[in-house]
């Protein structure tokens, strides 16, 4: 997968997150590019999801 494939799939992905998450931000989303464990991280502050929770939403989405 070349580097503009991989950045239009996180761009089509961050557009769903903020669809369903709308309190996350821009830039926390930004800094959380292709980092699972910190989006993880930032649903249990900005919505008080238990890990395995979070986990599932993601993986639904």
């Amino acid at each position: 997968m070349n580097r503009d494939i991989a950045q239009g799939k996180w761009l089509q992905f961050k557009g769903k997150v903020k669809a369903r998450w709308g309190k996350l931000t821009d830039d926390e989303l930004e800094q959380a590019e292709g980092h699972t464990e910190k989006l993880i991280g930032l649903l249990q502050t900005h919505y008080g999801m238990a890990r395995e929770e979070a986990e599932k939403a993601l993986d639904k989405l």
